[in-house]
């Protein structure tokens, strides 16, 4: 039972008190940056109020199964959105949707909508922006604690055959955030 805080509240308190304090990236901060990118890439490509609504309710949701588990988390995610998400008076199709968009951002990322595009791209705007190496720092550090035998090389390598496969999705992104990304993308491979 969410004892009935509003929605952002719960989703946060279940984050910060169910998430290890060693998660520096995937973490409530991460979540409630995601919720504004994606209400502002939303806003770009012409949403209208219930598509923003569903968008800021999925990006709310979208690592909430971090709390349960690592690998696979967007399916915990799934899980506890349908669980708590009719208490918040969302129908089963709304449920699906959001659903959907959540699952959009499992990597590799194959979202099948244009709200699946947004979440999408809002879960790894960060690519493309001049704090990537702050974002990129955190990741590391949490997969670190997780994977010991993970060295800056092999974090610096992984990172460069990230970008080189990663591909924005909305006309939004590819026109703001891709040159970025690919500066970002420049500055790992010139690291020797």
């Amino acid at each position: 039972m969410q004892s009935k805080l509003p929605m952002k509240d719960f989703v946060i308190n279940l984050l910060k008190n169910k998430l290890p304090e060693y998660y520096y990236y995937h973490n409530h901060e991460h979540t409630l940056y995601v919720t504004e990118k994606a209400i502002e890439i939303g806003r770009h490509e012409a949403c209208s109020e219930k598509e923003l609504e569903l968008l800021s309710v999925a990006a709310l949701w979208h690592d909430t199964g971090y709390t349960l588990i690592y690998n696979n988390h967007e399916e915990e995610s799934c899980l506890l959105a349908r669980q708590y998400l009719p208490e918040y008076g969302y129908s089963a199709p709304d449920i699906d949707e959001v659903c959907g968009m959540i699952m959009a951002t499992k990597i590799p990322q194959t979202p099948k909508t244009r709200l699946e595009d947004i979440l999408a791209d809002a879960d790894l705007e960060y690519l493309g922006t001049p704090g990537f190496e702050t974002m990129a720092d955190c990741l590391f550090r949490e997969l670190k604690l997780i994977n010991t035998s993970l060295t800056e090389e092999k974090w610096r390598l992984m990172q460069i055959s990230f970008l080189q496969n990663h591909r924005y999705f909305t006309r939004f992104c590819k026109e703001n955030r891709e040159d970025v990304k690919q500066m970002n993308l420049s500055k790992l491979a010139n690291q020797d």
